[in-house]
């Protein structure tokens, strides 16, 4: 008998439940029962990610305000789970105030080590795939595997220090 943690990814509220997600949390319930039925002590989470260009334009896209926007989204991912008599033990949102504050805490500490520095990074963005490119991979200025349109950016960000 060990123990076992499992965790689906924490999705994104810019849209509805899909397939997609409703294949990777019944693979991770399935996951989860075997290891109880073994005698294992299970933890197994999921949740949602409600933060992102993505979710603050689909809230935009319906007239709500970001915080508005997830809290709906996300009682159709909690219902959707309980239709398909998901075993999770824990839901994690990440405007949570309990998982704000784990993760302010543990990124303070990196920090306070010396291990991650502010910086700006500059390049093409694709706001629908929440993903940079190099200028050399864009195809006709659009992003090379949706071809939707990319935006130049600088933002301030944090960096790990390699070495």
């Amino acid at each position: 008998m060990g123990s076992f943690y499992i965790t689906t990814p924490i999705y994104y509220v810019n849209d509805e439940p899909h397939l997609g997600h409703a294949y990777t949390t019944v693979m991770a319930d399935v996951l989860s029962r075997y290891h109880r039925v073994m005698g294992d002590d299970v933890f197994f989470l999921t949740g949602t990610d409600e933060h992102g260009q993505k979710v603050e334009q689909a809230a935009r896209d319906r007239g709500l305000d970001p915080q508005a926007h997830a809290d709906e989204m996300v009682v159709r991912f909690q219902d959707l789970w309980k239709r398909l008599n998901i075993s999770n033990d824990d839901f994690i949102r990440t405007t949570d105030p309990r998982h704000t504050k784990v993760v302010q805490d543990i990124l303070q500490r990196i920090y306070d080590a010396g291990e991650i520095y502010e910086d700006e990074y500059e390049g093409w963005y694709s706001v629908h795939d929440e993903r940079f490119w190099t200028e050399k991979d864009l195809v006709d200025g659009k992003d090379p595997l949706s071809g939707r349109e990319v935006v130049q950016i600088v933002e301030r960000n944090y960096f790990f220090r390699m070495g």
